[in-house]
């Protein structure tokens, strides 16, 4: 067992050990080359960091079983990760590197922003240079746009996206019926715009009686102190704060909340990890509510041991933030590039978009219209570990998220206008 440190952008991060180090001329035939871009340093590292370990882990699964048949032989993955600090200039820049370096798959997501930058360069740089096509998976980039007004043929989201989470959480609130107000706050980019957004329309059609009693949005990743935020919410009478906020704007807002001695409720996308519970501590007992594709507590011993095993992987309480997309984004990849044959970018993608893999008791499909993945949703309620439903915390901080609503694949599925533009060759 190790703990993964810090490496430099071009550093092989994640393939099983006896894969990684063994001399060029025995690596035959080629790895399948993964490039993850991702904020690895700034206020937002420690949420790259979960990524790289969640993703370090997938592809050490795949190549602890020799990794991905093709017409070449077994053929290993091997990925290395590029700091975009964040910002989509340097997302851009990682993203040229990458391609420099012979990565055949480039991973994101934390940041619609930077996802549609990338999505945008990617597009021109395969009609540009069709020699050197790559894929674009996303694991966590959710405006809606990326696969509606914005889709790509080279693009693949493994998270539902902003809407499609609004509406999850929207099926709890809708039934509690001691919220009669609620304050909206959010970052002030593409996606914290489309969560508030959503909220507004899903709220006037599903709980009409509820007053929004604020909404505003605030500079993403700048905000080093939130209680005049909290201040505000709290002096609103807010029975209810509905974010989108992840990383450290979330962790500030709810710790900020509670030193400002707010008592409502927090309906979020993110509040289940990454320092929010412990944030909040007690005053977050029944009262954070967070939407996610799966969670340490959902029943079932598949579920359990999936859980366990990734813990036993990463010991470390700061390491706790396991995502069941992002092992299904990796599994989706080595069953596309098997059925293909190999890795051309077009025979890979036209398997990805008929891709169905599952595991954990968690399963999930691409849909070919749009390359918007499509599977269950859970909302959990913050409770004390220990207590029924909650053998699990977070983070070591003694709190986890007891499953209050299932939502099957098919009831999560939302339209989308995606207009697909196909490859002419």
């Amino acid at each position: 067992m190790y703990s993964l440190p810090f490496f430099s952008r071009r550093t092989l991060l994640a393939c099983a050990a006896a894969l990684c180090f063994v001399p060029a001329h025995a690596q035959s035939p080629a790895p399948i080359r993964l490039a993850l871009i991702e904020g690895l340093s700034g206020p937002f590292a420690n949420t790259g960091e979960s990524v790289v370990r969640n993703i370090a882990w997938a592809v050490e699964r795949v190549n602890a079983r020799g990794g991905v048949p093709t017409a070449q032989g077994m053929r290993p993955m091997l990925l290395t990760r590029h700091d975009s600090k964040g910002q989509s200039e340097e997302a851009l820049s990682a993203l040229k590197s990458a391609i420099d370096d012979g990565a055949q798959v480039v991973l994101q997501g934390n940041s619609s922003a930077n996802a549609a930058a990338l999505i945008d360069a990617i597009n021109k740089h395969n009609e540009r240079e069709p020699t050197r096509r790559v894929l674009f998976l996303n694991y966590s980039a959710v405006d809606p746009a990326l696969t509606n007004e914005k889709c790509s043929f080279w693009h693949f989201r493994f998270d539902a996206h902003a809407d499609m989470r609004m509406a999850a959480l929207m099926q709890v609130l809708r039934e509690d019926q001691s919220v009669k107000s609620a304050y909206l706050i959010g970052q002030d980019y593409s996606f914290g715009q489309a969560v508030l957004r959503e909220a507004r329309r899903q709220l006037g059609v599903q709980r009409p009686d509820v007053q929004i009693v604020g909404d505003e949005l605030h500079a993403m990743g700048r905000v080093k102190d939130f209680l005049p935020y909290a201040a505000k919410i709290k002096a609103s009478g807010a029975q209810a704060v509905i974010t989108g906020n992840w990383g450290n704007d979330l962790t500030l807002l709810v710790k900020a909340a509670r030193e400002a001695g707010y008592e409502g409720k927090f309906y979020t996308f993110y509040g289940n990890a990454l320092g929010a519970p412990a944030a909040i501590g007690e005053a977050g007992l029944g009262r954070v509510i967070a939407v996610a594709d799966w969670l340490p507590n959902v029943p079932g011993e598949a579920s359990e041991q999936f859980y366990k095993s990734f813990r036993q992987r990463f010991p470390k309480p700061s390491e706790d933030y396991v995502h069941v997309r992002m092992q299904l984004m990796i599994e989706a990849l080595a069953q596309a590039v098997e059925k293909a044959g190999g890795t051309d970018p077009v025979a890979v993608a036209l398997q990805l978009e008929k891709a169905h893999v599952g595991i954990a008791g968690q399963s999930g499909g691409m849909r070919a219209q749009d390359h918007q993945f499509q599977q269950p949703l859970v909302v959990g309620v913050m409770a004390r570990q220990g207590t029924p439903g909650v053998p699990f915390d977070v983070e070591g901080s003694g709190y986890g998220f007891k499953v209050v609503r299932q939502i099957k694949a098919e009831q999560a599925r939302l339209p989308s206008t995606c207009q697909m533009v196909r490859p002419r060759s």
